[in-house]
């Protein structure tokens, strides 16, 4: 296969897997709708900051730990759902207000940043792309393995950009209809705190199952 077939495969799969629903996906659009868009955008951000740290992880083989040790992987799983899960909760919870919520206005983009990574370095999801996906794609005959790791990588922050990117600005533009309308602004943000709270659980359910 000649190499720039491989990175367009390797392109197609990441984005199939970007369009997911998953918890980076709900984290962002919680973000947008709880902070606008510069919250959203920070969560972006944030979750192509911690892919980086996935890209790093496969390509130094430090991922190699949660195949050796089963064990590693299960707490990484209930540790990231039980976050998201929380995020979730609080945010159903608030239902009175989007500004109420863990994610509201009064954070600063750098609070929502660190949440942001913070979600998707507990994303088992990624380390499983990384186990399962990513050393297929890493080659001696196409040069040097750190260049290669950061065309890959490349390529996965700009599917996550153009992907959460597009729905925290979607998400933000809903935003300013929910706060004129305020029974809406109640369900959404209970819909969207049960979105979380469902993408904890299809993570756990799923991984369990992939381990």
């Amino acid at each position: 296969m000649q190499q720039t077939a491989h990175l367009w495969l390797f392109f197609v799969l990441v984005f199939g897997v970007v369009i997911l629903p998953g918890l980076d996906m709900a984290f962002v659009l919680a973000s947008s709708l709880t902070g606008g868009r510069k919250a959203g955008l920070s969560a972006v951000v944030g979750i192509i900051a911690g892919g980086v740290c996935h890209v790093a992880a496969g390509a130094t083989g430090v991922a190699v730990l949660l195949k050796v040790v089963p064990s590693a992987f299960n707490v990484l799983l209930w540790i990231g759902a039980l976050y998201v899960a929380w995020i979730g909760i609080s945010l159903f919870r608030s239902g009175a207000a989007f500004s109420a919520a863990p994610l509201g206005e009064k954070h600063p983009p750098a609070v929502t940043f660190r949440r942001g990574v913070l979600t998707s370095l507990l994303n088992p999801k990624a380390y499983l792309f990384m186990l399962a996906v990513f050393p297929q794609f890493v080659r001696p005959e196409y040069g040097p393995l750190w260049i290669q790791a950061l065309v890959l990588g490349a390529i996965i922050a700009f599917n996550q950009a153009a992907v959460y990117g597009a729905l925290a600005l979607v998400a933000d533009r809903a935003r300013g209809w929910l706060e004129s309308n305020p029974a809406a602004h109640v369900a959404a943000a209970r819909l969207v705190g049960g979105l979380l709270m469902f993408a904890a659980v299809l993570t756990v359910v799923e991984g369990w199952r992939s381990a």
